[in-house]
């Protein structure tokens, strides 16, 4: 008789097996770090400003919208792209083509940025024949 050496149980040769419950576990633990730091993103469609705090803020659809950012120092973004005053003119004209129904503008500006900063961008996407015109707050938490 030989020794049960080399691997060998009683039933014959040993076969490695892969445990399935901690792949399991490793698994969700990545599926719910993804989803609550999706979650977190910021959803805004402009760049990142300070926005102004409001106790009237609701939610929007992001859906038919062109975000317009005032940024502190008075430069204008569409849609996280810089734009000088021109360009921001041209893709107002475009967009109110482009939905000239349900078409929302969205201001987007630093609480820092100046009044008529904002009041300018109000004033030309009313002119090009938007109804919609919304400025972004922060909820004011009590």
């Amino acid at each position: 008789m030989h020794g049960g050496g080399g691997g060998q149980g009683p039933g014959g040769a040993k076969k490695a097996r892969i445990e399935i419950i901690p792949l399991i576990d490793v698994i969700f633990f990545l599926l719910a770090t993804f989803v609550l730091f999706t979650l977190s993103l910021n959803k805004s469609n402009g760049v990142s400003v300070q926005l102004p705090i409001s106790a009237t803020s609701v939610a929007r659809d992001p859906a038919g919208t062109a975000t317009v950012s005032v940024t502190s120092d008075g430069t204008l973004a569409w849609n996280k792209d810089p734009v000088t005053l021109d360009e921001f003119l041209q893709r107002l004209v475009k967009f109110h083509r482009d939905f000239p129904i349900d078409g929302r503008i969205l201001i987007n500006g630093d609480e820092r940025a100046f009044f008529a900063q904002v009041i300018y961008v109000f004033d030309e996407a009313r002119k090009a024949g938007f109804t919609k015109v919304f400025i972004e707050t922060r909820v004011r938490q009590n």
